[in-house]
């Protein structure tokens, strides 16, 4: 039977924490002080079975508006919800905030229970009323209605009833979901050390998990699960929907508070920066730019960046764990009122810089559908990662590409960035073949720094796409090996050689034995086999790119002794090999004998 997690919502002293005793037999209010004053100031956990074997869980939260902090904590993480009104004092202060927090957090699932029915029953059917007219702009619109009398113990099994009822209806949780528990307790057991609670809403809890604490401002720290407990009872797993106690290795109590999660580790992205969807509440071009923003169970400071009424941008004062979809509850910070509550529509957003970007994101952002646009985010970027896209909750774990994107090797790629891409490479080459004749080609470097790096992993497949080659390192256009005729056998003779000591280029004498006089590499130069040099310097076309890259490593600038080292060759061939690199502009001359690579 699947086990449910359901929480009190109301005005102070409407008798949710008495409700509460009354079903479970067990006193939700921890702390010494509620008890003295019969005020709910933290929040109360019990738990009991209803007719039908459904395990439930009460997460009971204060209703005094000095504490909406706390009240708010237990909210934010609990699906189901019990409205509670007291039919003596009816629709009150604290219920309207509580209305607002509930309609800010999405919370679609839940009853209205009139208490002290038995104080004033001639007021319970207008006390529905109202409460049925407060919540019509909610998720409990049209809620069902139970009214009782914890102190007689009247009403009782008809609210079990009715909370059975509710709860057959709500989804299913998801047991394979990433796991995320936001921490809502923490304290030390002796012999046992660090215990964290929380409402288990996604995914499996394991005995042995290796998680992360995450979400307070510090560094996450990992930490085992040593065991588990659900009701006071241990458990080897744990599954959701249901209150879990999760004892801790690895981390001290004091580094463990409320607002936190545990959430299992390079499964989420820590998020500072969210572009948001109102929801309901104040049009956010009336929301004031500091605000204090709530998730799960974590309070963090906020500042808001609005690119409309609907839409806008919220930085955190520390990240958290968010997802496409997540509901933020905004609240006022210096007052307790509930500004209203917005969705995630992207906790990765892209930087705004330029003039115009808050407008053109606004407008990207007011056709962007709840879940998010998986396209806009992988053309934003021309190609991201399967797990990233995941991560941010935009796809699954086995999601295929939509039209307009193709995956390679686990990313997700944008055609037409890449077709794109593509034709910047193939524009590239041409030019730098035009300039000069005997170019090797473009390097990889340059290639990689003219189409970004995005492109870089896909540059194997973008020149086989453009029709090009690649070269010792180059790109270049796709040559035809020409038949050097008696020429051949000493020209492939001469490459092989190079090959081993590039910038050791063969004296005269070694060019004759191999059959090569001026005629012969005159025909190996118009072939672009090899390139000449003043001098009698023959070296191979890719020898000035690489001359350039190892000159790079050198301290600027370099003196000519210093190059000749560096490429371990004579100055027969690394004074005309210099002058060659600053004709094309490689390097620089700064004086008589020192030069620089150009950057």
């Amino acid at each position: 039977m699947t086990t449910h997690v359901v929480a009190t919502a109301g005005h102070v002293d409407h008798g949710k924490s008495t409700l509460v005793r009354a079903l479970t037999g067990m006193e939700p209010d921890r702390w010494e002080e509620e008890r003295r004053r019969g005020l709910t100031i933290d929040l109360g956990f019990a738990w009991t079975t209803l007719p039908s074997g459904r395990e439930v869980a009460f997460v009971d939260v204060p209703g005094h508006g000095r504490f909406i902090r706390n009240a708010l904590a237990g909210l934010g993480t609990v699906p189901v919800v019990c409205f509670v009104v007291a039919a003596d004092e009816g629709w009150s202060a604290q219920s309207s905030d509580h209305r607002d927090a509930i309609a800010a957090l999405g919370i679609s699932h839940g009853l209205i229970v009139v208490t002290k029915a038995d104080r004033a029953p001639d007021l319970v059917a207008a006390t529905i009323e109202r409460a049925h007219s407060e919540l019509a702009h909610t998720g409990l619109r049209g809620a069902p209605a139970v009214a009782v009398s914890a102190v007689q113990g009247t009403g009782l099994d008809h609210f079990r009833q009715a909370l059975d009822d509710v709860l057959a209806k709500a989804p299913a949780p998801d047991a394979s979901g990433r796991l995320r528990l936001w921490i809502d307790r923490s304290f030390s057991v002796s012999g046992a050390g660090t215990v964290a609670t929380g409402t288990l809403v996604a995914g499996t809890l394991t005995k042995g998990d290796r998680l992360v604490v995450a979400g307070d401002g510090q560094e996450p720290r990992e930490v085992v699960v040593r065991a588990l407990e659900s009701r006071d009872a241990p458990a080897d797993a744990l599954r959701p929907m249901t209150r879990a106690a999760v004892n801790l290795r690895g981390v001290s109590a004091g580094d463990v508070r409320r607002g936190q999660a545990l959430i299992a580790p390079d499964a989420w992205l820590m998020a500072t920066e969210v572009d948001v969807r109102r929801i309901g509440g104040a049009a956010l071009d009336e929301v004031p730019t500091q605000l204090t923003v709530h998730v799960g169970t974590a309070t963090v400071p906020a500042q808001l960046r609005r690119f409309n009424a609907e839409h806008a941008r919220i930085t955190l004062d520390w990240p958290l764990p968010l997802i496409v979809g997540d509901r933020l509850l905004l609240r006022h910070p210096a007052r307790h009122r509930v500004l209203g509550g917005v969705g995630v529509l992207d906790p990765d957003p892209p930087q705004l810089a330029r003039r115009g970007d808050s407008a053109r994101r606004g407008v990207a952002l007011s056709a962007m559908p709840p879940e998010g646009d998986v396209l806009a985010k992988v053309a934003e970027r021309g190609a991201v990662e399967v797990d990233y896209l995941h991560r941010i909750g935009l796809v699954g774990p086995d999601a295929a590409p939509p039209p307009g994107i193709r995956e390679r090797s686990g990313w997700w790629v944008h055609l037409p960035t890449y077709d794109e891409w593509r034709g910047r490479l193939r524009a590239l080459v041409e030019d730098d073949s035009q300039r000069d004749q005997l170019t090797p080609g473009v390097s990889q470097g340059a290639v990689r720094d003219a189409l970004g790096p995005s492109a870089a992993r896909f540059i194997d497949q973008l020149v086989e796409d453009a029709g090009l080659e690649q070269h010792q390192g180059c790109v270049r256009l796709p040559r035809v090996r020409a038949d050097l005729g008696r020429a051949e056998a000493g020209v492939t003779k001469l490459e092989a050689r190079l090959l081993t000591n590039p910038f050791l280029a063969p004296l005269a004498g070694d060019l004759a034995a191999l059959g090569l006089g001026i005629r012969e590499l005159a025909a190996a130069e118009s072939a672009r086999r090899v390139l000449r040099f003043p001098g009698g310097v023959v070296l191979l076309p890719s020898a000035p790119e690489l001359a350039r890259q190892a000159l790079a490593q050198l301290p600027q600038p370099f003196t000519t002794s210093q190059a000749r080292q560096a490429l371990g060759t004579s100055r027969r061939v690394a004074i005309p090999l210099l002058e060659y690199l600053d004709g094309r502009g490689w390097t620089r001359r700064i004086d008589e004998d020192h030069r620089e690579v150009v950057r």
